[in-house]
């Protein structure tokens, strides 16, 4: 920097030079952040295009890792799933000309016949040949299915369907080994048996993982043998949880999941990618019969549960009150003022222990053991699980006088009886005498329409249809264009209450639901004859919109 030679300069031009040093280094100040922060920028360019190129990397080897993680959890679980061959006690008829036919569900059961497509002597047209395919033997019918291996000292997991009547099991190992198979237990509830061979050595085993924690998107394999072809393997992801079937138990909710699944697979592990199996493949959704994209796997909590007792006692025993449940909705809690829509609702008491403690009908039952309940899946689950005998605590809310009052009482849990000994169908399809439509809800442009017609059913009527002491309303029809049809109520039920009023006369009904606003919640307390003739209660709970 030039300065002006010392003692030559006055007051005023020093001051001048002071000011003009500060500009010049507050220049060169702003000049070097600049520089910093431009080669800082220069610098970064490669770093930005250097994570650019890693993420694009990354990417392209993502289907790889996922493929190599399927190959690993393919070649840990193969080795002990199995094939199982099965011939049935039942003949059935065989004849020249007879294909397999296929059986139902998701097993694959064939009848084993002759295959002469080309009937070179006239076939049904000769009387002579008729007679002598009558008189064919007669042949056992095959099936085929798969499983896996729990347990080194050779029990196997597979589905009752598949091993149901058998007479001969044959068990086909990974490495083509064949076993002699024995049935150890069977649970019709679940679908599920333990088949057991007798193996000279350690098998492979596949572990029982925790199937509460599986979710919705996480990918799954399914292996099996589908049509017979062994060790096949088939990827997708879980599509839900907790899914029924039209064909379901109450203890069936299964994972539904879109990887493949055919005749054959059923029994076959549905594994998470740490190769545990989450799920037992039993039930397929389809109009052909065979992969449509819905598979469902029954659970592996469920079927560990299972498995334990069959192993333990070749049977499994379930706890049961002797009641039927419904779960308390939105429209239940509306009308009963709960707080939250949670609870299992006591539609109906059998003979059982239930009813020895004095529980009644519309009770709701809000905890088991001082554990909260939150539907009736949920109790049904609780009781279940509980040892047969032991002493539970119910907490429920009983309707009396028009308040909700909270009780306790202790039950001693019997044991469930078979599947369909405490199961009740309403009967829809009996005749009934043609009556007028009864507009008992007045419809008009702005209101929603029941669709019901409707009759008071009187003593002489209710003694008549096997109804003795019920009282209420007879469901003669219903619109399949009203809220009714919707809402599940079926020709022949009995209307007993609604929204808490008993219901005994026409005017009465009409009363209740013509005070009823557009989005207000409806419950009916409903009666009917199930399928054994039984009087049966349960409850309709919906919207009227």
């Amino acid at each position: 920097m030039y300065q002006l030679p010392q003692g030559q300069t006055n007051e005023a031009e020093r001051a001048i030079l002071r000011r003009l040093r500060v500009w010049i280094a507050a220049l060169g100040l702003a000049c070097l952040v600049v520089g910093v922060g431009v080669g800082a920028m220069l610098a970064g360019r490669p770093a930005v295009a250097q994570n650019d190129s890693q993420r694009a990397a990354a990417n392209a080897r993502a289907p790889e890792a996922l493929s190599a993680s399927f190959a690993e959890i393919a070649q840990r679980v193969e080795p002990a799933v199995v094939n199982i061959d099965t011939v049935s006690a039942t003949p059935q008829v065989t004849e020249r000309g007879a294909g397999n036919s296929p059986g139902t569900g998701s097993g694959n059961s064939n009848s084993d016949s002759d295959d002469d497509s080309d009937d070179k002597d006239g076939g049904g047209d000769n009387p002579l040949m008729e007679m002598f395919r009558r008189q064919l033997p007669q042949r056992p019918s095959r099936g085929v299915g798969s499983g896996f291996i729990v347990d080194p000292k050779g029990y196997i997991l597979t589905n009752q369907h598949v091993v149901e009547g058998a007479t001969r099991i044959t068990v086909r190992l990974q490495s083509g080994e064949l076993m002699r198979g024995r049935v150890v237990g069977e649970d019709d509830e679940t679908d599920i048996a333990v088949v057991k061979v007798e193996p000279l050595r350690d098998l492979p085993t596949v572990k029982l993982g925790n199937s509460d924690e599986a979710q919705v998107g996480d990918w799954v394999l399914a292996v099996g043998s589908p049509f017979g072809l062994d060790q096949t393997v088939t990827a997708g992801i879980i599509s839900t949880r907790e899914r029924t079937t039209p064909v379901s138990s109450s203890f069936q909710r299964f994972l539904q999941t879109d990887a493949a699944i055919n005749r054959g697979n059923s029994g076959g592990p549905l594994v998470n990618m740490r190769g545990e199996v989450i799920g037992i493949n039993s039930q397929i959704a389809t109009s052909t019969g065979d992969y449509n994209g819905i598979g469902f796997a029954l659970p592996s909590n469920e079927a560990s549960f299972v498995y334990r007792q069959l192993v333990a006692g070749g049977r499994v025993k379930r706890g049961y009150l002797g009641v039927l449940l419904d779960s308390v909705k939105a429209e239940f809690a509306r009308v009963y003022g709960l707080k939250d829509a949670k609870g299992a609702i006591i539609t109906d008491v059998r003979e059982g222990p239930a009813r020895t403690a004095g529980i009644q009908v519309n009770d709701i039952i809000v905890e088991f053991n001082a554990k909260p309940v939150s539907n009736s899946q949920d109790l049904i689950n609780k009781v279940a699980s509980t040892p047969v005998g032991e002493t539970v605590q119910l907490t429920f809310l009983r309707d009396v006088n028009g308040q909700l009052e909270r009780r306790t009482v202790g039950v001693s849990v019997g044991e469930r009886p078979p599947r369909g000994a405490g199961e009740a169908t309403p009967t829809l399809n009996a005749t009934t005498p043609s009556l007028p439509k009864l507009n008992s809800d007045k419809p008009s442009s702005d209101r929603p329409t029941l669709g019901l017609t409707l009759s008071e059913l009187t003593p002489q009527l209710a003694n008549e249809r096997n109804l003795k002491g019920v009282r209420g309303l007879l469901v003669r029809d219903v619109d399949q264009s009203g809220l009714a049809y919707e809402a599940q109520i079926g020709e022949n039920m009995v209307i007993q209450r609604v929204n808490r009023i008993p219901v005994n006369t026409l005017a009465e009904f009409e009363r209740v639901i013509n005070d009823l606003k557009v989005g207000d919640a409806v419950v009916m307390n409903v009666t009917y004859l199930d399928r054994r003739n039984l009087i049966t209660q349960t409850i309709i709970q919906f919207t009227y919109q």
